[in-house]
């Protein structure tokens, strides 16, 4: 098959897969195929890079089918992956139903908790080492900003990240690609995105964050560029220079008779 993505692409993935060694000889790694834009560009990408590496590791895809509706076109994934001669299944995962039965539970965190499950036990079912998922640059900047927005916390995901308790390794690919890059991607793979069934897609906290971060970048260009600097610890998110974590009750008294009896 005659590959068509750019070189500047090609370089973007291949920078982030050499600087953390996400790939070695012999990986067995899993896609997970949603079939949106960014995992589209991802299984394209990675079997131009098993081509490309005559084959250094070998590839499979998993599309997980959440039941939201009853017209998820799971099957032209399954043509696509074919032309890329890469093997593919499906896996029904009723979260709809879980969704349903638990409206106290944040639907979001359900979806990507059975989400993820499903992915980790066919990736050890097959004897994978490693899943690649399809997460990009705006994604990270996103998440840096939802956990401080939402949670208090500081941090995103990592690039690379190994699960002690599934021995898999979770790989990032397209960390380096913006997502107007994985857009601007959808002529060169050829496939159409399948529409998202999740229903509440787009009106979620992650796409009020990406409009913020959006209106924020527009009135001045460097917010975007700040904000992912921030996510690397030699630039603005160095630990050091946050204040230490809140005392314990017993460490403020103790804090507080130092002080009185000093």
């Amino acid at each position: 098959m005659k590959f068509r993505l750019p070189q500047a692409y090609f370089s973007k993935i291949m920078r982030a897969i050499v600087e953390f060694e996400m790939i070695e000889r012999g990986d067995n790694i899993l896609i997970g195929l949603s079939g949106g834009k960014d995992s589209l560009l991802l299984t394209y990408a990675l079997a131009m890079m098993r081509e490309r590496t005559k084959g250094k590791f070998s590839l499979r895809a998993l599309t997980i089918d959440p039941l939201f509706s009853e017209d998820f076109d799971a099957e032209a994934l399954s043509r696509f992956c074919d032309s890329l001669d890469i093997p593919h299944e499906i896996e029904k995962v009723d979260i709809a139903g879980v969704i349903q039965s638990s409206p106290k539970n944040a639907p979001c965190f359900t979806c990507a908790f059975f989400r993820r499950g499903a992915i980790n036990r066919v990736a050890m079912e097959h004897q994978c080492n490693k899943i690649a998922y399809a997460h990009h640059n705006d994604d990270a900047v996103e998440t840096l900003m939802l956990n401080l927005l939402y949670s208090g916390q500081i941090g995103t995901f990592q690039p690379k990240t190994y699960l002690d308790r599934t021995n898999l390794t979770v790989i990032r690919p397209l960390i380096y690609l913006r997502e107007a890059e994985t857009i601007a991607a959808i002529p060169y793979h050829g496939m159409t995105p399948v529409k998202s069934p999740c229903p509440i897609d787009g009106k979620t906290k992650r796409e009020t964050v990406k409009k913020l971060v959006a209106d924020l970048t527009e009135k001045n260009p460097l917010i975007y560029e700040h904000l992912a600097s921030a996510m690397r610890k030699n630039g603005g998110g160095e630990m050091n220079k946050l204040w230490p974590a809140a005392k314990s009750r017993q460490e403020m008294r103790e804090s507080y008779d130092r002080f009185i009896h000093a």
